[in-house]
């Protein structure tokens, strides 16, 4: 079955970098530039899998990662961070939000899909 993902990143080429892995590896995606784009994605949509970056403009990932386990509707999505960020308090806060992984970019394109099909399983 089809792995609907939305990744919301404020870098166009992170996004194209994305969409193009996690098409080739047969998924569908939807795609937001900020935290506040992405919960206007959700409006319509239940992805199997959220990515997410940490540092966007007018809101950044903690606030979206809040946000969406607030939903009720959104609440078991599994939330992936990808980020350039490595450090500790960020990953624990992250984990403390809700988040449900921690990939650092650059990301190894293989492993990103098999950390999708983990947490979608």
């Amino acid at each position: 079955m089809t792995k609907l993902v939305l990744t919301v990143d404020d870098s166009r080429t992170i996004r194209e970098m994305l969409r193009a892995t996690l098409v080739e590896a047969g998924m569908e995606v939807l795609q937001a530039e900020d935290g506040v784009q992405g919960l206007e994605v959700l409006e319509g949509a239940v992805p199997d899998v959220i990515v997410t970056d940490i540092n966007m403009p007018r809101m950044d990932g903690f606030g979206f990662i809040e946000a969406v386990r607030d939903s009720a509707r959104h609440r078991a999505i599994p939330i992936l961070v990808l980020t350039t960020e490595s450090v500790g308090d960020k990953k624990d806060r992250a984990r403390r939000l809700g988040a449900t992984g921690w990939i650092v970019k650059p990301f190894d394109p293989a492993k990103l899909v098999n950390a999708i099909h983990r947490v979608a399983a």
